[in-house]
């Protein structure tokens, strides 16, 4: 693949500029990052773009450590005296700051998988013509249906660079594109979004048909009886649900009893078989459809990772201090999110299903009791009653009340993965899902 260059600063320059801010800290140590970003985005609305956005930006950061006391600063001003004042001020902080009770050292030079982040030539030079001509597609296409349409089309070519007195050194570049269409029309309403390393691996065609099919479709619901049904979720719906899981694999509130992953004994419930046997997690970065980084923001690796295999939790994430203290080793992490899935397509799993509910879309998803992660959230943007293997109408969104580690226990079935951001699902039937109440909105 082709390696792209950022024309604000290259890999070079950031490495040279990293070096010269460690030769001149003056502090016990010191930690810094160079971040430079080139990102464009167009918002659409009503068949008609509304919105272009560029951005181009260099942000450098430092972190200085005077024993256990520390503290950052961070200029978007690379000439000489701007480095100089902004070293100075971090260290000015760092003298006054209190002591960190949970400091640990920093990290020595580290080993990283032996690959490089996907860099397309095509998405780091998407052009605003480009662009255009795309959406006026998507406009085309809803202007022909008879649907409004809006939503965003972004593309990104990025630069990290991380290194510290300790020896550390770390740099690579990434490209990333994302598409996200919703179509309205009438008192129906469907949507999708879809992310990839490439702009041209995003199926934008695909999406825009069968958003502007589930929109008609959606007319008219019916109203049902809130209660517990068997759900398929769409898997751009699954994949606002599975991170709050992964979030919550976190030792430390396991340990300490504030997780659901903590146990009535005492300490954590590691390898208990919580969830279907068909749920298998990893943090993949070298994922086909992701090829993410190979380091963590903190310079730490970013390598495979089983997170839960045949639905049992087999790693919890260890940050550096809560590692020391258990004497174990750290994790970084629990990013990016991979589940894995089948061969069927979410057209199969429709058609194996005699009654149940589909869902396009899981939205403002939030907590009723992180202890035992238990969320609320409602359906939006499609929502269809499924009968003998079809969607056979719309109907009202629903409110629902779920406890997500029991949601992943009751998957009995698959679909094929997409990539959601940097989150990569199936679509998933669940046998039982909660639902407290009808809503109104669309």
């Amino acid at each position: 693949m082709t390696t792209t260059t950022n024309s604000i600063i290259t890999k070079d320059q950031a490495l040279s500029l990293l070096e010269t801010i460690i030769k001149q800290s003056k502090a016990d140590g010191v930690f810094v990052t160079v971040n430079a970003e080139e990102s464009a985005l167009s918002r659409f609305s009503e068949n008609q773009i509304t919105q272009n956005l560029d951005r181009a930006q260099v942000k450098v950061t430092i972190t200085s450590y005077y024993g256990k006391q520390s503290a950052s600063a961070a200029t978007t001003e690379l000439d000489a005296a701007s480095i100089e004042d902004t070293l100075n001020r971090s260290q000015t902080l760092a003298q006054v700051a209190p002591d960190d009770p949970e400091w640990v050292g920093l990290l020595p030079l580290q080993q990283y998988d032996p690959r490089f982040p996907a860099n397309d030539e095509a998405t780091a030079n998407f052009s605003p013509l480009q662009k255009g001509e795309m959406i006026q597609q998507v406009a085309e296409k809803c202007r022909q249906n008879g649907v409004d349409g809006s939503g965003t089309l972004s593309s990104r070519v990025k630069l990290q660079v991380v290194g510290n007195s300790e020896g550390l050194r770390a740099c690579e570049t990434g490209t990333d594109a994302n598409f996200s269409f919703t179509a309205r029309v009438g008192t129906g309403s469907s949507w999708h979004q879809r992310s990839s390393y490439s702009i041209n691996n995003l199926p934008v065609n695909y999406i825009i048909d069968k958003v502007i099919e589930r929109a008609i479709a959606s007319q008219n619901p019916r109203e049902i009886q809130p209660g517990c049904y068997p759900v398929i979720f769409d898997a751009a719906a699954f994949a606002d649900l599975l991170p709050w899981i992964i979030w919550n694999l976190d030792a430390r509130a396991a340990d300490e009893g504030r997780s659901f992953m903590s146990s009535a004994e005492g300490g954590n419930r590691l390898g208990e078989s919580l969830f279907s046997p068909n749920v298998e997690v990893w943090r993949d970065g070298n994922h086909p459809l992701l090829q993410t980084g190979t380091f963590f923001s903190d310079g730490f690796p970013n390598t495979r990772l089983p997170l839960i295999r045949q639905g049992k939790v087999e790693n919890l994430s260890y940050s550096r201090y809560w590692a020391q203290q258990k004497e174990t080793s750290p994790t970084g992490a629990f990013y990016p999110i991979v589940m894995s899935g089948s061969d069927k397509s979410l057209t199969d799993l429709i058609a194996e299903t005699k009654q149940g509910i589909f869902i396009s879309r899981a939205w403002y998803v939030r907590y009723v009791n992180p202890r035992t992660l238990e969320v609320t959230g409602m359906t939006r943007d499609g929502t269809f009653w499924i009968e003998n293997g079809e969607l056979a109408y719309p109907i009202k969104n629903l409110r629902f009340n779920q406890n997500l580690p029991e949601m992943l226990n009751q998957i009995d079935d698959l679909s094929e993965v997409q990539r959601f951001g940097g989150t990569v699902v199936p679509g998933v039937r669940v046998k039982g899902f909660n639902f407290s109440s009808v809503t109104d909105s669309i």
